[in-house]
């Protein structure tokens, strides 16, 4: 083939938005020809990179959309902290099958039990399985949606977090929010009940989510949609931070006597 003639089918192939395809087609051939594939195996080989590179461009598409907090995965999880029973539930939770059932997720606990980092974590590993996950604090959420709505733009927004199979809602405890800010969140909870998975974090269990609300009604409205399908973690065991302080004074000591 002549040169003019590999630029054309270039052209041609970005234009059918084949880049993968493109890009490797002149090495490939080459390859083909040296080591005497038939044609079918030469465009075997040219596809299969084609759906890889298209793989790989949705796999970053996804992970920055994600926005997960960079460094929160399972392999920098000290899961010798976690209860027992959480340990147990973490491989069958990667799996993603609760968030094939629009089922939620809560994670319970103290600060610095290691809550926002195992969901993190969690969330890390479905994207590697093929689902979109989006992290937000809820204070965040919040603003987010209340600036939406002050613009009439509630609908819109809703949609785009509807996108996600799986929204984590980190720290919903430290948010005391005003009823304007409350309707925004119950209506997005509301929105992805028995639908799309949500991922929740808080420092305070059911009995204090009217700290949350406010409203009894609004209060009880939640949280009966978020446990109708619901897994729940209890996060009670020693605090990540306070083992981290623990494991830097010897250094600290040694460094301080050096």
């Amino acid at each position: 083939m002549s040169k003019e003639a590999r630029r054309k089918l270039s052209e041609m192939l970005r234009e059918l938005n084949l880049a993968g395809v493109a890009a490797a087609h002149e090495e490939a051939s080459f390859r083909a020809e040296k080591e005497g594939w038939g044609f079918e195996r030469f465009l075997h080989h040219l596809i299969e990179l084609e759906v890889e590179q298209r793989r790989q461009r949705r796999l970053e598409r996804v992970i920055k959309a994600a926005k997960l907090p960079a460094g929160k995965t399972l392999a920098t999880l000290n899961k010798d902290l976690l209860p027992v029973k959480v340990r147990r539930q973490i491989p069958t939770l990667v799996e993603g099958s609760f968030v094939e059932r629009g089922e939620n997720l809560l994670a319970f606990g103290l600060p610095g039990r290691g809550k926002t980092h195992l969901v993190c974590a969690l969330g890390a590993e479905l994207i590697q399985r093929g689902y979109t996950v989006h992290f937000t604090p809820a204070y965040a959420l919040v603003q987010r949606l209340l600036a939406a709505k002050q613009s009439l733009g509630l609908e819109r927004e809703m949609r785009r977090l509807d996108a996600f199979d799986a929204l984590i809602i980190d720290d919903i405890g430290y948010v005391q929010q005003t009823r304007e800010e409350t309707e925004v969140l119950f209506t997005l909870l509301a929105e992805r009940y028995e639908r799309r998975t949500v991922i929740i974090t808080s420092n305070l269990v059911f009995s204090q989510w009217d700290r949350i609300f406010k409203d009894p009604m609004t209060t009880a409205a939640a949280i009966d949609r978020i446990i109708h399908h619901c897994v729940i973690l209890e996060l009670n065991g020693a605090s990540f931070r306070a083992e981290a302080a623990k494991a830097r004074m010897p250094q600290a000591t040694e460094s301080a006597t050096a």
